[in-house]
């Protein structure tokens, strides 16, 4: 029987510089794009990090002169206008991003923004009406979590919290970051708690674009590469925070996630997390792995019902073998998984959304903002309904 040939396309992906110890890297390719630069940060991280004296002082040894913008929670369009306001007139050449994904998310919007007329807002997806030019200031990422993957994707995703909230994203192929420096070190400081969101994000980046209806052979193949290791590597790192070896597969799965997620795109979890996040105070990554068992028990229930021939269920068991590799039919493979989604969920004590002010009101309206764009099934809204409420 004749099968169809190969076909995908492959967006572009950085310059990745990966290992422990790379961060001492930082300043020299800084200097390569100039001498004046702005520096985006977290609120408190890098203030109390052990590698801020050293890395400013190499930053001076290589003659770089430095602004610095913290960025307390999600960027707001607010956040991103505000930086450009501030530096617009001090010469900014380059854009370095040091910290989790909402940092870097907000480095990639700025370096952006100086660029383009008007506010930030204008150019976001479903939002503003105006198409980004593509142009941007250089920007070089520097994760300090391992989970969103942000470093190596073509999108920003912008935060405006409340009522009338939403979570979009400035998108254009030239967004990509120059650099990814991933220096796995950077991670070994975050909690166990902010260690166990961000793993679960990146198993579900990887998860979701693995049975994605846009998966193909190059996208399975870096995927799979992401859920060994996150397999091998995620309880340690929670649970021993200076593992390196744990720490370094994190971070690398957290990479192949991002170059993931924007060749294959993603599915119900993502789906969930974009209304979830914009009307709630809900970190991003608590979301994604607070959902994780939910929704794939319900996805492969409705498979083994509707289509048991077909071939995610067989991707799904694959994956479940990572976690009982003594285990072989597909049956229990898949039991495998949904075992181990249910006991890290429980493990990592991820928090009801009610903790953040969800309540069974809501729960139609997030619906309603739900989307299903890459996930392999189609759902009900009542099946919906069913996962959002056993998270409520």
């Amino acid at each position: 029987m004749q099968t169809n040939p190969i076909q995908f396309s492959l967006g572009r992906v950085p310059q990745v510089i990966f290992g422990v110890g790379s961060l001492h890297q930082l300043a020299r390719h800084c200097a390569g794009y100039g001498k004046q630069m702005l520096l985006v940060t977290g609120g408190q991280s890098f203030e109390q990090s052990a590698y801020r004296h050293k890395l400013e002082q190499q930053f001076h040894t290589e003659g770089l002169r430095m602004e610095r913008y913290p960025v307390r929670n999600e960027p707001s369009p607010e956040d991103v206008d505000r930086a450009v306001e501030l530096y617009s007139g001090k010469g900014i050449e380059l854009v370095v991003a040091i910290g989790g994904g909402s940092v870097l998310d907000a480095g990639k919007a700025i370096a952006a923004r100086f660029m383009e007329e008007g506010s930030i807002t204008h150019y976001l997806e479903g939002v503003g009406t105006r198409t980004p030019s593509g142009k941007r200031l250089p920007l070089i990422a520097v994760p300090t979590t391992a989970g969103t993957g942000s470093e190596a994707t073509k999108n920003a995703v912008i935060t405006r919290q409340g009522p009338q909230g939403f979570k979009k994203s400035l998108r254009h192929e030239n967004y990509v970051p120059d650099i990814a420096l991933i220096d796995p070190e950077l991670s070994c400081s975050c909690s166990p708690a902010q260690t166990a969101a961000s793993g679960l994000d990146a198993f579900s980046q990887l998860l979701e674009a693995y049975v994605s209806v846009k998966a193909n052979p190059f996208t399975d193949a870096l995927a799979w590469s992401g859920l060994q290791l996150v397999a091998n590597s995620l309880e340690k790192a929670v649970e021993q925070g200076y593992h390196l070896e744990a720490r370094s597969g994190m971070a690398y799965a957290a990479l192949l996630s991002g170059i993931c997620l924007a060749n294959a795109g993603l599915g119900l979890v993502h789906g969930f997390a974009q209304p979830l996040g914009s009307l709630f105070p809900i970190p991003h990554g608590v979301v994604c792995g607070s959902l994780l068992y939910a929704v794939n028990r319900v996805t492969i229930e409705h498979l083994r019902q509707t289509d048991p021939q077909n071939r995610v269920l067989k991707k799904f068991a694959r994956v479940g073998q990572l976690f009982q590799p003594e285990v072989k039919n597909t049956q229990d493979s898949l039991a495998a998984l949904l075992d181990k989604l249910d006991e890290l969920t429980g493990r990592f004590a991820l928090p009801k959304f009610s903790e953040f002010g969800v309540g069974s009101g809501d729960v139609n309206r997030i619906i309603g903002l739900t989307e299903l764009k890459n996930h392999p099934i189609a759902l009900s809204e009542d099946d919906i309904r069913e996962i959002l409420m056993e998270r409520i």
